[in-house]
């Protein structure tokens, strides 16, 4: 089945609203670029230097998104140009990204990454961690990032149950935040849960962004062995 095919596939079980960040990371252009003329635009990477080239390499009017863990050494190489980072995982990268944005004269959207999964391979702040950052209100000074949502992982399990539980945990913390510190904020209005195997859940529970990679364009050999969870 070709990726084009695949793709449609995933696009036509979409309701509206909720939108597909194609993840490309591992893969090479020619994946993207078949996907690319299907109409997708947005592709999430997880490394700063493959990001880079690819950005330098393809269409200009692709929407990049960053779903992998963020070195602050690294948050320099993809400022100029990224569209979303979906995994700040703590409030000293959020403060990296934000003076990173200031010089390159940006606004950037960020998503807060939550741990809700039952595995301590995933990050991410637990729901006190993150309230207690937000009622500092130290965050609403940078003003080169701006909060557009939450992030989180399910647990890799087959009990969807479980699965359900977390994603319900999510959007029920997203709702709280919405109601409190992100009250006059409109722009908080993303939530990005679901992944190849369990989005079909997520978008039940709230989700506004899937990131689908594997049902999309295949296993690359190492990538789970890289970056598990994250497609």
């Amino acid at each position: 089945m070709s990726i084009a095919t695949r793709l449609h596939e995933v696009l036509n079980s979409l309701p509206q609203g909720v939108r597909l960040v194609a993840i490309s990371k591992f893969h090479p252009n020619e994946a993207i670029e078949e996907a690319y003329r299907e109409g997708q635009r947005i592709f999430g990477e997880s490394r700063a230097q493959e990001l880079k080239a690819k950005h330098e390499t393809l269409p200009d009017d692709i929407e990049w998104h960053f779903i992998g863990t963020l070195q602050t050494n690294k948050i320099k190489y993809i400022i100029p140009y990224v569209a979303m980072i979906h995994g700040i995982d703590s409030y000293k990268l959020l403060v990296e990204v934000n003076k990173h944005a200031q010089k390159a004269g940006r606004v950037v959207d960020c998503l807060l990454q939550m741990h809700i999964a039952q595995e301590d391979t995933k990050f991410g702040f637990s729901f006190d961690e993150c309230r207690n950052i937000l009622k500092d209100e130290n965050w609403q000074a940078l003003e080169n990032v701006r909060i557009r949502g939450l992030m989180g992982m399910a647990s890799n399990t087959d009990n969807e149950e479980q699965i359900k539980k977390e994603f319900c945990s999510l959007y029920e913390f997203f709702v709280e935040l919405k109601n409190t510190h992100f009250a006059s904020q409109p722009t908080f209005n993303e939530l990005s849960m679901g992944m190849s195997d369990d989005y079909p859940l997520a978008i039940a529970t709230g989700s506004t962004l899937i990131r689908v990679g594997s049902r999309i364009f295949g296993q690359r050999a190492g990538s789970e062995v890289l970056h598990p969870g994250l497609a």
